[in-house]
């Protein structure tokens, strides 16, 4: 039997084997889920060492790394995988259709916590790797494995470990299935990935909410002034107005613009999945553009003052707002957060103090597309799916890729074969049992693929 044929016939049982993965309420964020997450670990191990995957568990200075590797001396290459078996927190839990970590099938997708993010996809790559092992064919090339457990709190401790482990975790290339195909029936090979900086600030006025009869229209109201400052972010443009925010923008190459337009992308319908009553951003941009190739600035979230029910008359003590920025290619996260700290200083008046507090961040990340790794993965995806992939970037961040790029000397393949529409992070998480299935497929064609580029 050949490792597809093992693929043919085993479909139920891979099946119940992510159930069980499911399961585990491996929750990092959550100090109570310590010990799930633990479980969940050592289960995930034991499965490798099963298959034939020689697998240990690795401390970190929080949740372990699930290590495996299977070396082939013959093999010219070195694949390294990574994926996360940790997930997002569950609530709110009275829109579940089902118990979060109890997984059920309803139309043809498997509903729980972790299906598409990322348990189910990191599955079909272990799934692959047991086809080869179980039919005794050899693996053309060498395979490591990285699995975390604590990408949804952070990944705290992920760079660490890649530095000190980096002889052991030295590869030609990195695989990564933690994204989204382009749209149903539209697989696609991720290129890009924006940046990310993330900084706080907070404006301090009185050393307490103060009446707002008594004092209002002598001091200054904290909250007033946060608004003036994040209404000076932008230009009527819809461009950063931050002094040197664009300095190292990297124009879209011919590759970029092409591909882009390639793609089946409508306005319309994009309104309508995000329930946005219109379009709005940067300028002479398209909406792919603007979220895949242009940096951004945008406010998670602002809080001061009197937020319960009813009415309370005062002026706040204080106000904050936290503030993320997507950053492009050439931009470095730090600079842009100081760059970002000085504006909100000089245009902080001096009747609030103020604090600014910069979290640093992840860089942009771009695989090169003139090399031979985006021919392999388009020539898998195109086996398992049938389809022509699409070449496309994403607006989100995945810091490792960075990580892996800078200490490994790596780039990454990002390769997604859920839907952006699969509700991770968000209730009723769910994930194609079509899709799981073509994975898995793409998944053992991209072993052969990748092997090809060394033969």
């Amino acid at each position: 039997m050949n490792p597809k044929a093992y693929l043919d016939n085993n479909k139920q049982t891979r099946l119940d084997e992510l159930f069980e993965f499911l399961r585990f309420p491996s929750i990092s964020a959550r100090s109570e889920h310590k010990e799930d997450i633990n479980a969940c670990a050592e289960w995930l191990s034991t499965h490798l060492n099963k298959i034939g995957v020689k697998s240990r568990l690795m401390p970190t200075g929080g949740h372990p790394v699930v290590y495996g590797e299977i070396l082939n001396p013959a093999a010219g290459i070195t694949v390294l995988y990574y994926g996360h078996y940790d997930v997002q927190p569950v609530e709110p839990l009275n829109l579940w259709k089902s118990t979060p970590f109890n997984p059920i099938v309803e139309n043809g997708y498997i509903i729980a916590r972790g299906a598409t993010d990322d348990k189910g996809q990191l599955w079909t790559h272990v799934k692959a790797m047991e086809a080869y092992m179980a039919t005794g064919t050899a693996i053309p090339v060498n395979i490591k494995i990285l699995f975390e457990g604590e990408e949804e709190s952070g990944s705290e401790n992920l760079e660490k470990f890649v530095k000190d482990n980096k002889d052991l975790l030295k590869a030609d290339i990195i695989v990564v299935s933690d994204s989204a195909q382009f749209g149903q029936d539209r697989p696609a090979v991720t290129f890009g990935l924006r940046g990310i900086a993330f900084v706080e600030a907070k404006l301090i006025g009185p050393d307490r909410d103060v009446h707002s009869g008594s004092f209002g229209g002598s001091i200054a109201n904290p909250v007033n002034m946060l608004c003036r400052i994040i209404a000076s972010f932008h230009n009527k443009d819809g461009r950063v107005a931050i002094k040197g925010f664009y300095d190292k923008v990297r124009k879209l190459s011919k590759f970029e613009k092409k591909q882009f337009a390639r793609l089946p992308h409508k306005d319309k319908e994009y309104l309508k999945k995000v329930g946005s009553p219109t379009l709005y951003g940067e300028k002479g941009f398209t909406t792919l553009e603007r979220i895949w190739s242009r940096p951004t600035l945008d406010i998670n979230g602002i809080t001061g003052g009197y937020q319960g029910e009813g009415g309370k008359t005062i002026i706040p003590s204080w106000a904050s707002c936290k503030i993320t920025m997507r950053l492009v290619p050439d931009q470095d996260p730090q600079d842009i957060c100081k760059k970002l700290a000085k504006h909100i200083r000089k245009n902080c008046p001096k009747s609030v103090k103020c604090e600014v507090t910069i979290h640093g961040g992840a860089p942009a990340v771009v695989v090169p597309t003139d090399g031979p790794w985006l021919k392999a993965a388009g020539e898998a995806i195109k086996a398992g799916f049938g389809i022509e992939p699409l070449f496309t970037k994403e607006g989100g961040s995945i810091p490792v890729v960075g990580t892996f790029k800078s200490v490994l000397g790596a780039d990454t393949l990002l390769l997604g074969w859920g839907q952006n529409d699969d509700n991770a992070h968000s209730p009723n998480e769910r994930f194609a049992i079509k899709d799981f299935e073509r994975g898995c497929y793409s998944a053992l064609a991209l072993i052969e693929e990748l092997a090809k580029v060394r033969a």
